[in-house]
């Protein structure tokens, strides 16, 4: 079974937690929303930031530590092989902050949750900036575009929290690429590795199939919102993608 791209069809693809699962980046679902007894809110929320900035950063440090351990997996590279082959009709959105998909090659790329190896000020406007730190316990990371102006401020992992707002402009550029999809030729929306719980991103499939696109779900179980797509292919995303997007 492969995919049906044709030369005017525009992919936009949808990957979740699955994906980097296989390449061994553990998920708080798989561990029952805990971190070391700790409810997930407390290291990722911004009330968990202002009542402990330190166990926030040891948290983000050992999970930086981790990531760098991992590698993209054969279901990364395809999807980099197949934004190749595609070019501009290629649009990956992923709900992933390790960085994975870049690794692999994907530039065309929307991470609507963050990036695990940027930081950014608490404060102020400085945008984010890449950051692979793994600070030492208890060392806190200040700001400094604050210090040299004369005051203190932490820097915060460059992530969508709980009770954050999403990057309106990621949005909108998914948005443009759909109606761009559908008014130049034809709507392909591939989600893959997704839980299908997550709003806003589980209610793609609704835009995508309300545009007229072709809807397809790859997943080692079936998603929340399985039953809304078109076509659902069972198995895991590194077994399953090489050969769904090749040629």
């Amino acid at each position: 079974m492969k995919l049906p791209i044709e030369p005017s069809t525009r992919v936009l693809v949808l990957t979740g937690a699955g994906v980097s699962a296989e390449s061994g980046i553990p998920t708080f679902r798989a561990a029952g929303g805990l971190w070391e007894t700790h409810p997930v809110e407390r290291v990722a929320s911004p009330e968990g930031f202002r009542a402990d900035p330190a166990l926030v950063w040891r948290f983000y440090s050992e999970r930086r530590a981790q990531a760098r351990t991992c590698a993209s997996n054969p279901g990364h590279h395809a999807l980099a092989a197949l934004e190749k082959r595609l070019g501009d009709r290629f649009l990956l959105v992923t709900q992933n902050v390790d960085g994975l998909h870049r690794r692999a090659g994907t530039e065309r790329l929307v991470e609507l949750h963050g990036n695990l190896f940027m930081s950014r000020c608490s404060r102020c406007d400085r945008p984010p900036f890449d950051d692979d730190t793994v600070y030492d316990a208890g060392k806190l990371p200040g700001c400094a575009r604050c210090d040299r102006a004369g005051s203190f401020a932490l820097l915060r992992p460059h992530i969508v929290w709980f009770g954050e707002m999403l990057d309106a402009s990621h949005l909108a550029r998914v948005e443009r690429f759909m109606e761009s999809a559908v008014s130049e030729g034809k709507l392909l929306f591939l989600a893959v590795g997704t839980s299908g719980a997550v709003m806003p991103a589980a209610a793609l499939v609704d835009l995508a199939r309300r545009l007229g696109g072709d809807t397809w779900l790859v997943n080692a179980e079936p998603a929340d919102n399985a039953s809304r797509f078109h076509h659902f292919v069972h198995g895991r995303s590194g077994e399953v993608l090489p050969s769904l997007v090749s040629p």
